[in-house]
């Protein structure tokens, strides 16, 4: 079951730990690792789930670093959707775990989601209403609609077009 809760400061120190990790496993493929998504914005309710950005080298780099994630837990599903990026997901407990999203160098996609958190690290006012309407999502047991992304999807865009506009 997914499902919100409050921001967990501990986020940040299982970041650090599953990045070091990742650095060994990808070893030159990856030139930046950065934590992104609803778990790197203090007081923000998030799915416990750790969004990880990691900026490559080169995509073929980490494709031949597949068997280095696999050995730590992650399980490959290529672009997942999405060109020119790959995913790797790690489960730790039910419904808790790690999102890896790997893109070339200078891809606007890590520009982009960067730029989301801190745009909102910078707009606690922005944060709070993101984080009401994510609770606002979740049933009575705390699961989420079967449509939580695209219910939320305006927002995201709508601080995204914010955080543009102020970092240019």
């Amino acid at each position: 079951m997914k499902y919100v809760r409050p921001h967990d400061p501990l986020w940040k120190d299982k970041f650090a730990t599953e990045a070091q990790l990742l650095r060994t496993a990808l070893e030159s493929a990856a030139l930046e690792i950065h934590h992104i998504g609803s778990t790197a914005i203090p007081d923000l309710w998030a799915k416990p789930i750790i969004d990880i950005a990691v900026a490559a080298r080169a995509l073929q780099a980490v494709d031949a670093r597949g068997a280095e994630m696999e050995a730590i837990g992650y399980e490959a599903r290529g672009e997942h959707g999405v060109e020119g990026r790959r995913y790797f997901k790690k489960a730790v407990a039910p419904g808790e775990g790690f999102h890896v999203h790997v893109f070339a160098r200078g891809s606007e996609q890590i520009a982009s989601h960067l730029r989301f958190r801190d745009f909102l690290r910078l707009r606690p006012d922005l944060a709070q209403d993101y984080s009401t309407l994510k609770r606002s999502l979740a049933d009575a047991h705390g699961a989420l609609v079967e449509d939580y992304a695209a219910r939320k999807a305006a927002f995201v865009r709508h601080v995204q077009d914010l955080a543009r506009l102020h970092f240019g």
